[in-house]
C-alpha cells in the first residue's frame, strides 16, 4: 500500500531566470496541486553584465521544496508520496564552485550577459578563418557571448580565485543544473556531479553528435575536461536527495534545460513539430528527430532530449530571440508609456489599427538568431507626427512576432518544410493580441497551450518515465498531455499573403538600419572589422528630436 501512496507524486524544480519554484504533480492526470515560488535576486555590476548568487538560489530552491510539500500535506498527501524529482533550469548560466568546500567562486554569470564579447574576439583571432561558425559542425553553435564557454573562458582568465581553484585541480564549473544536483545529492560529501545532454548541447564545449566533451573544445576555450560535470541522459535517476531537506531519500531523475523541457511539455515530439515561448526574450524549438541538422541560416543545433542512457537524442533548430518582454519593460520603465505590462500593452497597442508604418527593432544588446550581430543597437523607425505612444507599443509587439518570423523563415531554409502551426507559452502568450498578430505576421495558426507551465509539466513527465521509477511511458504518438486531452486557445490568420510579405520586407528594412551601431572600436585582438568590441552606445540615441518630444507628450 505504501508503495501505491508513493506513486502518486512527481515533484519539479523549475529555476529560472528570474525566479526558483517547486511544484508538485499528481498522477496520472500530471494535475499540478502544489507549488511555490521566490524571486531570485538579479546582480547587475555593470551596463550589460548580470549575475546571481548562486547560494540564494539553492536555498530558493530549498524554501520552495518545504513550502510545497507544506501545501500537499495539508492536501492529505506525505512527503514521500513524491516517487521522483526532475529539475528545469534557465540554461548557459555558469557556476563555478571549490569542490571541496562547496563555495562558490564567483557569482553565477547569468544566459543574457554580454561581458565577454572581448572574449569572443580573441577567440576569433586564433582562428584560421575568423569565422564566428567556425565550430558549428562540432558544437551546433556559433562562437557567442550566449553560451558557457565563454563565460568559463572569461572567469579563469578574470577572476584570481577562479583560476587559483584551476591550478589546484579543485574547482567543479557546471550549469544550474549541476549546481543544484550535485549539492542536494551530498555536496562535497559525494553529491553526482552530472549534467544532461540538453544542457551539455548549451556549452560549446559538447560534440553535438558524440554527446560527449569534445577536446578540441575545451582546449580551445582553456576548460580542463577534469572541472565539467558527466554528460547523462535526461531521463535517468541521477542520485537520492541527501542534504538533510524534507526531500531526503527522493530520486532525482530528470534534467531538461528549461525549452527542452517546454517543447517536451506541449508535446512536440515528433519530427516537425515547433513551439515559441513568449517570455522577456523568445525561444523557438522545431523538433527535427533524431536527425542532426546543421543550419546554414543562422539558427542552433542543439540536444532537444534524451529519454533515457539507451535511448536515442532527439535534437532541435533553436532560434533565440534576445529581447521580446523586454521592450515593454523599457517602454514603461524609461520611457513611462506603459504603467502595467500584462494589461496596458494589449488595451494601448488594441487602440489603433496599425503601427502607423512604425517599425521597432528592439536590439538593445545586439541580435540573435539568425542575424548573430552584436554590432546591432535599437531603433525606431517611420516616425510621423501623427505618431503617438500606441502606435509605438504595438510596434514593441509586432517586433517580437517579425522576429519569430525571421526564425520561421531560417527553419524553412534549413529543413525545406513549411510548418503548418506554432505552439505558443509563455507569459506573454496572454496578450491575445499579441498572438494574432504573430498569426498575421507568420501566416500561420498559433496554438496557445493552456497548460500554466509547460517545462514544469515536460519535466514531470520526463521524470515520472525514467527506468526505475518507470511510472509513464512518454510517447510521441499519445494525444493530449500524458493522455489527457490538450487545450489550446487557436489563432488563425486574418491577413493575406501579398500583406504579410510586405510588411516583413519593411521589417527587414528596419533591421539593416540597426545593424553597426556599436562598431566605435576596433579590438586589438582582431584583423577583421567585422568582429569589434561592443561599445556602449544607449539604444536609440541617434532618434530624431521630435522623438524625444513625443515621449515627453505621451508620458501622461
Amino acid at each position: 500500500m505504501a508503495s501505491l501512496e508513493r506513486s502518486k507524486l512527481i515533484g519539479v524544480i523549475d529555476e529560472g531566470t528570474n525566479s526558483a519554484r517547486f511544484a508538485i504533480f499528481k498522477l496520472p492526470e500530471f494535475e499540478e496541486i502544489a507549488s511555490h515560488q521566490v524571486r531570485i535576486t538579479q546582480i547587475v555590476p555593470r551596463d550589460g553584465w548580470t549575475e546571481q548568487n548562486p547560494v540564494e538560489v539553492l536555498e530558493a530552491v530549498r524554501l520552495c521544496a518545504i513550502e510545497a510539500c507544506h501545501q500537499v500535506e495539508k492536501l492529505g498527501y506525505l512527503v514521500k508520496d513524491i516517487a521522483a524529482i526532475g529539475i528545469t533550469n534557465q540554461r548557459e548560466t555558469t557556476v563555478v564552485w571549490d569542490k571541496n568546500t562547496g563555495e562558490p567562486l564567483y557569482n553565477a554569470i547569468v544566459w543574457n550577459d554580454i561581458r565577454t564579447a572581448k572574449t569572443v574576439d580573441k577567440v576569433l583571432a586564433r582562428l584560421p578563418d575568423q569565422n564566428h561558425n567556425h565550430f558549428r559542425a562540432l558544437s551546433g553553435l556559433p562562437v557567442s557571448p550566449y553560451f558557457s564557454a565563454l563565460k568559463l573562458n572569461w572567469l579563469k582568465e578574470n577572476v584570481v580565485a577562479v583560476r587559483k581553484a584551476c591550478r589546484e585541480k579543485r574547482c567543479y564549473a557546471g550549469t544550474i543544473d549541476t549546481w543544484l544536483v550535485w549539492n542536494l545529492t551530498g555536496g562535497p560529501s559525494g553529491g553526482a556531479f552530472v549534467t544532461d545532454v540538453s544542457n551539455a548541447s548549451r556549452t560549446l564545449l559538447m560534440n553535438i553528435e558524440t554527446l560527449h566533451w569534445d577536446p578540441l573544445l575545451t582546449k580551445t576555450f582553456s576548460v580542463h575536461p577534469d572541472m565539467l560535470p558527466e554528460i547523462r541522459s535526461s531521463s535517468e535517476i541521477y542520485g537520492l536527495v541527501k542534504d538533510n531537506s524534507v526531500l531526503d531519500g527522493i530520486p532525482i531523475s530528470a534534467i531538461l534545460g528549461n525549452q527542452q523541457a517546454s517543447l517536451v511539455g506541449q508535446r512536440c515530439l515528433k519530427e516537425g513539430q515547433a513551439k515559441n515561448t513568449y517570455r522577456k526574450g523568445c525561444f523557438l524549438l522545431y523538433n527535427t528527430g533524431t536527425r542532426c541538422v546543421q543550419s546554414t541560416h543562422g539558427l542552433v543545433t542543439t540536444v532537444a532530449y534524451q529519454m533515457g542512457r539507451n535511448e536515442p537524442p532527439v535534437y532541435a533548430l533553436e532560434g533565440s530571440v534576445a529581447v521580446a518582454g523586454v521592450a515593454l519593460n523599457w517602454l514603461r520603465d524609461n520611457l513611462g508609456m506603459i504603467q502595467d505590462i500584462a494589461d496596458d500593452s494589449e488595451k494601448i497597442a488594441g487602440s489603433v489599427s496599425s503601427t502607423g508604418d512604425v517599425y521597432f527593432v528592439p536590439a538593445f544588446t545586439g541580435l540573435y538568431a539568425p542575424y548573430w550581430r552584436k554590432d546591432a543597437r535599437g531603433i525606431i523607425c517611420g516616425l510621423t507626427s501623427f505618431t503617438s505612444k500606441h502606435h509605438i507599443v504595438r510596434a514593441a509587439l509586432e517586433a517580437v512576432c517579425f522576429q519569430t518570423r525571421d526564425i520561421l523563415e531560417a527553419m524553412k531554409k534549413d529543413c525545406g518544410i513549411n510548418l503548418n502551426k506554432l505552439h505558443a507559452d509563455g507569459i506573454m502568450s496572454n496578450n491575445s493580441l499579441l498572438m494574432q498578430l504573430q498569426a498575421d505576421l507568420g501566416g500561420i495558426p498559433v496554438l496557445k497551450t493552456e497548460v500554466h507551465d509547460p517545462a514544469a509539466l515536460g519535466t514531470a513527465m520526463a521524470a515520472a518515465q525514467a527506468h526505475g521509477v518507470d511510472l509513464y511511458k512518454l510517447e510521441a504518438e499519445t494525444r493530449g498531455y500524458a493522455g489527457v486531452p490538450s487545450h489550446h486557445e487557436t489563432f488563425l490568420p486574418t491577413t493575406t499573403e501579398e500583406e504579410r510579405n510586405a510588411r516583413y520586407t519593411k521589417w527587414k528594412m528596419a533591421v539593416q538600419r540597426s545593424l553597426g551601431w556599436a562598431v566605435t572600436k576596433k579590438s586589438d585582438a582582431m584583423t577583421d572589422e567585422r568582429y569589434s568590441l561592443l561599445a556602449s552606445i544607449p539604444a536609440g540615441l541617434f532618434l530624431a528630436s521630435s522623438f524625444l518630444m513625443l515621449v515627453h507628450s505621451q508620458r501622461r
